[in-house]
């Protein structure tokens, strides 16, 4: 871990898709993964099922400079105390970046306001779970609000593992054309429909997308990504960023790594996606704190 990104020449990595959340919802999360659940479908071993301080304590090791709490709700009434438990944990570990969540319900534009005012950095938006349209107007205001003030959005927007009613390109399309100025980042590349969140990207100047599990043996048995698109990744280097899935992955972090280097897109590239535009976006100077 450590020689890749020293040989990279950057203080460490950023990682905008990382998970953490209260030990009870964690918990679910896992016992989710475990039953092979209709939203995965699939056996999916948690490779860093460990207690919250020792997974803190492996990215440290890793070398990861700074991660996400990736924390989403699946009905109403739960994102304004997920987003109280994420500001807590921000609060006693400086080396996460301070997230926030939301879901389309009465009060959403107050809370998401009460979080970017408290500091929150980075919003994390799950179509497929929440099971609602990134569209719905409930959601608007606070769309309006993130664009506004800059706060970037990580949304798990495209149909994998497994499709939802709203999951895919045109939901997220009808956000952006009201917001062009939304800084969304799409999980997983968008997998499966790279080419259209590509297309997103080029179309809208602060579109990113973020390697979560994207190009990795797991997902290209699933999800292959289209070798006619690999170009677009080097056309779109600055908009792409390190995403891991840690600790709710089936294989060694360090796999994420080796496969974005077989891309063959070069060092500056790798540089890039790993640690300068994730530093960049969030503003993490030079040496390792925040």
């Amino acid at each position: 871990m450590r020689a890749f990104w020293h040989r990279l020449g950057v203080p460490g990595l950023v990682d905008v898709h990382t998970h953490f959340m209260p030990e009870r919802v964690l918990r679910k999360v896992w016992a989710y993964f475990d039953s092979a659940g209709p939203l995965t479908g699939m056996e999916w071993p948690i490779a860093y099922r460990r207690d919250e301080e020792e997974r803190l304590a492996v990215l440290r090791e890793f070398g990861v400079r700074a991660f996400t709490a990736m924390l989403y709700p699946h009905k109403p009434g739960m994102a304004s105390w997920l987003n109280d438990w994420a500001a807590e944990f921000a609060g006693r570990t400086p080396d996460c970046l301070h997230t926030a969540t939301l879901f389309p319900e009465d009060g959403v534009e107050t809370y998401v306001r009460e979080a970017v005012e408290a500091g929150a950095r980075v919003f994390k938006s799950h179509v497929q779970v929440g099971g609602y349209d990134p569209a719905d107007e409930r959601l608007d205001r606070a769309w309006g609000l993130l664009a506004e003030s800059g706060t970037p959005v990580v949304m798990h927007c495209g149909s994998g593992p497994q499709p939802g009613k709203y999951t895919g390109p045109e939901p997220v399309g009808r956000v952006l054309a009201r917001h062009p100025r939304l800084r969304l980042i799409v999980a997983h590349m968008g997998m499966p429909e790279y080419a259209d969140f590509l297309d997103l990207a080029e179309r809208y100047a602060e579109v990113r997308l973020d390697t979560t599990m994207a190009f990795t043996d797991f997902s290209e048995r699933l999800s292959p990504f289209p070798g006619a698109e690999r170009a677009r990744l080097a056309d779109l280097g600055d908009r792409i960023l390190l995403g891991t899935d840690f600790p709710n992955i089936p294989y060694p972090y360090v796999h994420q790594l080796e496969a974005l280097e077989r891309l063959g897109l070069g060092e500056e590239w790798l540089r890039a996606v790993c640690h300068d535009n994730g530093a960049g976006l969030f503003g993490l100077g030079p040496g390792l704190g925040l």
